[in-house]
């Protein structure tokens, strides 16, 4: 008498059907900035974000008050992943030019700031409701953007225009000295500066004009 091989129950029902992994969803791409004019100062912050096809869907903008720029760059995160929540989007990656948000994001550097903590914690639990998420670090031509958004920010609630990237020149991570107020004199057509300036030659600087009464 031959014994009849026996098998787990169930098996074999499912022979025809398919083991590949669903294939990951398209990601939409975010660019965030936020900076102030004077850390801490009047801040805002743009984003602009995209389809997969790289069609642009939404520009965001906002005049969030008296705030650091790492603030302004949290609040454009957070503005960012809320619209991808509340439009339904699955996958996201961000692009920043901060690269203190991007390496805090990415558990490479701790939140010190009592200011920031609560923002990065907010960010990262928003960040992991996505089946994908990542986030990156570009050069400010890369983000020009959505820099121009939070100017324009900026702009409409001062009513003074600014130049592209003036929201963000006191960014920590640019490297630049922080801005200097100079007093100056207009005298037949040239702009005396009455203070004794140490810049490289051929240096461009940018100049906000404040008319004070004749003493």
């Amino acid at each position: 008498m031959v014994k009849r091989q026996q098998t787990p129950r169930g098996a074999g029902l499912f022979a025809d059907a398919s083991h590949e992994p669903k294939p990951a969803p398209a990601a939409h791409r975010a660019n965030i900035d936020g900076g102030s004019r004077g850390n801490p100062g009047p801040a805002s912050y743009g984003v602009v974000i995209r389809d997969p096809r790289g069609e642009i869907v939404a520009r965001l903008k906002k005049y969030i008050g008296r705030m650091t720029n790492n603030v302004a760059e949290y609040y454009g995160l957070i503005a960012a992943l809320d619209y991808a929540q509340s439009h339904g989007i699955r996958a996201l990656r961000v692009e920043s030019d901060s690269e203190l948000l991007v390496q805090q994001m990415r558990g490479r550097y701790k939140v010190k700031s009592a200011d920031l903590q609560p923002l990065f914690e907010r960010a990262k639990k928003m960040s992991q409701s996505f089946e994908s998420f990542r986030i990156d670090h570009v050069y400010r031509e890369q983000n020009r953007e959505a820099d121009a958004l939070a100017n324009e920010a900026l702009d409409a609630t001062s009513g003074a225009p600014g130049t592209s990237g003036s929201a963000s020149r006191d960014k920590a991570t640019s490297g630049s000295p922080a801005p200097r107020r100079i007093r100056a004199r207009y005298r037949g057509g040239v702009l005396y500066l009455l203070e004794d300036v140490d810049l490289p030659d051929g240096i461009e600087v940018e100049i906000q004009l404040h008319l004070l009464p004749k003493p």
